[in-house]
């Protein structure tokens, strides 16, 4: 993974590195050095495209929710 890749599927998940590391529970330091002195581990990618989906399905389902005027 590349730095710019990073940063855009950090973007798109509306995440920066910090609340990424409240989340995950990855130290912050870790997180930081990734690109610099480490590469980006493997399941980095997984982990972003997999947040962002469940970001878009539980905008659908509240949108769905706010129709059907069910809470």
């Amino acid at each position: 993974m590349t730095k710019e890749k990073f940063n855009q599927l950090l973007k798109q998940a509306n995440l920066n590195k910090r609340k990424l590391a409240e989340i995950s529970g990855i130290p912050y330091p870790t997180i930081n050095a990734w690109g610099s002195t480490t590469p980006y581990p493997q399941y980095i990618t997984f982990l972003l495209e997999n947040y962002i989906k469940a970001q878009s399905y539980e905008e659908l389902k509240n949108k769905v929710f706010e129709i059907e005027n069910i809470k």
